[in-house]
């Protein structure tokens, strides 16, 4: 631990990698801004683990522009898809990638839930819900993950997530072709339009666009489903019916998964995160309205990812006042 005033020797990496970009901040321990970077999704579960690592990498190089790398005190890297370092040859990727870009501190690797949790409060304890590409609620004790659920990825949950709410909207779409009622919802009309554009599909018959559609989507990358969320939002903001429904079932699953990881006399704080729950939106209005019907925790939306894992970093370094105040100044103390 440093004292206060030797702060200004310290430098913190923050990295907060997701499936769709990948965020660095470098900043000094007075919460000033050294260098920024910004580059596509890094998550190894989600991309080429090779491509993850160059993601990751550009975002780190675009950062450390203007400094020497070896002067960087610590790093903390916040990542979906955190599990797949179990994998030597994955880890080894993202060790090589640290070396070569000069970087001599050690590089501690967190979930993407604790950095999440840290962009929102400087408090210690709580529970974090994360709904973006993916989705998953965890426990927080001592800033450390105690406890998730859900987080199972596209294929097996991820409930209320933008790869959720785009699978149940194809879904949906897919079996009102089947039941003939294409011109009966505006969700379906979305789907339809933004999977096969009228002059794609002519006058086909109903059962052609289904095996169509899912031939599409079959053969293409998992995340073009995340990429069909919109779809939903938006028709559900217009008072689309199905679409109002899934949006519904999604807030209702997510504000129940987020309280059954806590006590019911627990106050300690709920952070949202995650591109659904920004603190504008149908979803994110529907789940905070869930959540503040069962409980009275204080509800507030996390900042800056990158900026959440550089407050991490900092906090083996200096003081409990030090690292408060420092949270105040790159992340403004949260928001309601």
């Amino acid at each position: 631990m440093v004292e206060t005033e030797n702060a200004d020797e310290l430098l913190l990496l923050g990295l907060d990698v997701g499936g769709t970009s990948s965020r660095a901040l470098l900043t000094d321990a007075h919460g000033r801004t050294v260098g920024t970077g910004h580059a596509g999704g890094g998550n190894p579960n989600t991309h080429p683990p090779d491509r993850a690592v160059e993601q990751v990498a550009r975002a780190t190089r675009t950062a450390l522009a203007e400094t020497a790398p070896e002067r960087v005190s610590a790093v903390v890297l916040g990542m979906a898809g955190i599990s797949k370092l179990a994998d030597p040859a994955v880890a080894g990727m993202f060790e090589q990638a640290w070396h070569t870009l000069g970087l001599r501190c050690p590089v501690r690797t967190v979930s993407d839930s604790e950095v999440a949790f840290a962009a929102g409060t400087a408090e210690p304890d709580g529970t974090v819900l994360i709904a973006g590409t993916g989705s998953i609620v965890t426990r927080i004790i001592g800033h450390r993950s105690e406890r998730t659920l859900g987080g199972y990825g596209w294929l097996l949950g991820d409930e209320g997530s933008a790869f959720w709410l785009g699978r149940e909207a194809v879904s949906t779409a897919l079996r009102a072709l089947d039941l003939g009622e294409e011109k009966d919802d505006p969700l379906v009309a979305s789907v339809l339009n933004e999977l096969l554009p009228g002059s794609a599909r002519g006058n086909e018959p109903y059962s052609m666009l289904v095996r169509r559609i899912v031939a599409l989507l079959g053969n293409g990358p998992p995340v073009r489903l995340a990429e069909l969320a919109p779809l939903v939002t938006a028709s559900a903001a217009e008072g689309g019916g199905k679409a109002t429904e899934i949006l519904s079932r999604a807030a209702r699953t997510l504000a129940a998964d987020t309280l059954a990881v806590r006590d019911d006399s627990d106050s300690s704080p709920i952070v949202l995160a995650g591109s659904l729950l920004s603190g504008e939106g149908v979803l994110d209005e529907a789940v905070r309205a869930e959540l503040r019907a069962r409980s009275a925790a204080p509800l507030i939306t996390a900042g800056s990812g990158a900026a959440g894992a550089a407050w991490l970093a900092a906090i083996p370094l200096v003081d409990a006042e030090h690292a408060r105040e420092l949270h105040g100044r790159l992340l403004g103390g949260g928001r309601g």
